[in-house]
């Protein structure tokens, strides 16, 4: 079940806050955690017990290491398990095949793949769990010591599958006791609904165009188009995926958690550095706080700095999936990041804004480009294409096609991806007392109605409607 279909919106979701809104306090993470297993049962109901099992090790080792509070090599014991626990079992559901793929090649083996199917979120709920342990082994949380709380978070529908990434800290008091009122409700059903709305009429429009382009034989695409479809893609994954955040933390809120944000308009950013602060932020934050610091950070040389940037992109390219090309962008960030910190950051800070933006939107554009491809044959022939080294024209009457279908919208969410939104409503809101403030505010509100029903007549009549980051 994905938040953009009909069945989430009209029957689950208010059936939920039905009950959720009337069962008292004490009942409402009960609530919460029989809605999100079926929510995760909707699509895969056999690993909801891998869910369980991830949580049940976590919950058990936890209660563990508060146990033996004084006896530090048991606790070192305990979190090594842990962690030990969690990556195999991700490792195993998500990399097993592409281990033996990959040792059949070198090896020249043909070990039969188990062909098992990707656990729907395994990593988001994988690091959620294990980032628990290691707090409690910092003592920067306390124990959690009633498992069906603990289940809630691990398993709390808003971010299961997709995000972001919610630590044990962040929402731990509010487990326990949160405001839950109409004014949370009110600003979380607006913070969903705009998310729904970059989902469907924004970032399912610009994947229908990359769809059309990169489905077209590569020796028809000219140069400009190639292009057009590489930015057509990054706009898909940018609001697809920021679109999910906001529908899980304008849900959060509704229920009284406050998740902390995920996407900062990283299309907007000046340097390669300030987009990873932009982008996917929990993930970001995740593998600075437990693997690059704990490496040693920059704390032990320059050269161990390099060692230890690069180890965190390997990393963060393999958390993506079980591909070469997530690898290879993985690798492409951690050399532009160390050369940026090294070589030329310095000067691209002098350079004109317009031009820092600039190279920084060709860094993403082209890092997206290996992205999507898992397929390096197919790689390598779209960026041909893209460099005018396939013998392809510079421009042809095929962009002016697509132009004319997807210009105006395509334009739109170029101007949405900046900050424009925010700097409206800031405007807006100094008009508070005023009463052309009361009229605009009044039609913002309109207009989203109308874009609301726009949505559902989107989602009745059209069948393309994928969330990208479900498959991670």
């Amino acid at each position: 079940m994905v938040f953009s279909s009909i069945p989430f919106l009209f029957f689950f979701l208010p059936l939920f806050f039905l009950l959720y809104y009337l069962v008292p306090f004490r009942v409402k993470n009960y609530i919460l955690l029989i809605f999100s297993l079926v929510f995760y049962a909707w699509g895969e109901p056999i690993y909801i017990f891998l869910m369980v099992l991830s949580s049940v090790i976590d919950y058990s080792i936890g209660r563990l290491m508060d146990y033996y509070d004084r006896v530090p090599w048991k606790r070192v014991c305990l979190l090594c398990a842990s962690i030990f626990a969690n990556l195999s079992i991700l490792g195993f559901f998500k990399y097993a095949d592409f281990f033996i793929e990959t040792i059949n090649s070198i090896a020249n083996l043909s070990i039969p793949a188990l062909n098992l199917p990707l656990p729907i979120g395994i990593s988001f709920f994988t690091f959620q769990t294990m980032s628990y342990s290691i707090d409690l082994y910092r003592r920067e949380v306390k124990v959690e010591k009633n498992f069906f709380t603990f289940m809630t978070y691990v398993s709390m529908f808003p971010q299961l599958i997709a995000g972001p990434i919610v630590r044990f800290s962040t929402v731990n008091q509010e487990l326990h006791y949160r405001n839950i009122g109409f004014k949370g409700f009110y600003r979380g059903s607006f913070r969903f609904l705009q998310g729904l709305i970059k989902k469907v009429l924004l970032a399912n429009q610009m994947g229908a165009l990359w769809n059309t382009i990169q489905g077209q034989p590569y020796g028809e695409i000219s140069v400009v188009t190639a292009w057009f479809g590489a930015i057509a893609f990054t706009l898909q994954l940018y609001f697809d995926f920021s679109a999910y955040s906001d529908m899980a933390i304008g849900m959060g809120e509704m229920m009284g958690f406050h998740y902390l944000e995920n996407f900062d308009y990283p299309l907007f950013a000046k340097s390669v550095t300030e987009f990873w602060r932009r982008w996917h932020i929990s993930l970001s934050t995740w593998f600075r706080d437990y693997v690059y610091i704990p490496l040693g950070g920059n704390r032990k040389g320059i050269g161990r700095q390099i060692c230890n940037i690069a180890i965190v992109w390997f990393l963060t390219g393999m958390w993506h999936g079980a591909s070469w090309n997530y690898i290879l962008w993985g690798v492409y960030y951690g050399v532009l990041l160390i050369l940026e910190k090294f070589i030329w950051g310095k000067a691209l800070k002098k350079l004109p804004r317009i031009l820092q933006h600039v190279y920084t939107f060709f860094i993403v554009v082209v890092g997206f480009t290996v992205f999507v491809f898992e397929d390096l044959g197919k790689l390598g022939q779209y960026a041909k294409q893209m460099i005018g080294m396939a013998g392809n024209h510079l421009a042809g009457t095929e962009f002016l096609y697509h132009f004319r279908n997807y210009g105006v919208l395509f334009l739109s969410c170029m101007v949405l991806a900046m900050p424009v939104y925010p700097w409206v409503m800031k405007r807006i809101v100094r008009l508070k007392q005023n009463w052309i403030g009361g009229m605009i505010k009044g039609g913002f509100v309109l207009g989203y109605v109308v874009l609301f029903v726009l949505v559902v007549a989107f989602l009745v009549s059209d069948t393309y409607n994928p969330f990208l980051y479900f498959r991670f």
